[in-house]
């Protein structure tokens, strides 16, 4: 499985900005995709994450209500859309795959299997 990021940037806050990932090597509609971030000096931060169908999604406290995960399953692609930017969203902006996650599951880091290169995400004040 192979995961390649895109659309990080440099956003002034308020501004909105949407990533994408595509998933190649496999089945696409398999995997739980799901987004993760590491500002500097910090740890990886959840995101998001979405179902298989993309019925289901969840995100992180600090992203709810302005960041929004799509997936679409002819393209291989997992969206984000991140709107009403701040300061500390700035991170590398990381995308994630796993075939075995249940809903309960995919919080944490470990639990997923595969991973993308990172799109840097910058937004100024």
């Amino acid at each position: 499985v192979q995961l390649q990021a895109s659309g990080g940037g440099l956003v002034q806050a308020g501004d909105s900005l949407r990533l994408s990932c595509v998933l190649s090597g496999r089945t696409f509609r398999s995997y739980v995709m799901g987004w993760f971030r590491q500002a500097p000096g910090k740890e990886r931060e959840f995101v998001g994450k979405i179902s298989r169908d993309g019925g289901g999604t969840a995100y992180g406290g600090s992203v709810k209500g302005r960041f929004t995960i799509s997936r679409d399953n002819a393209k291989n692609t997992v969206y984000l859309q991140m709107n009403s930017l701040k300061p500390e969203d700035t991170g590398v902006y990381y995308c994630a795959a796993d075939s075995r996650l249940i809903s309960s599951s995919g919080w944490r880091e470990y639990e997923w299997d595969y991973w993308g290169q990172g799109t840097q995400v910058t937004v100024s004040s």
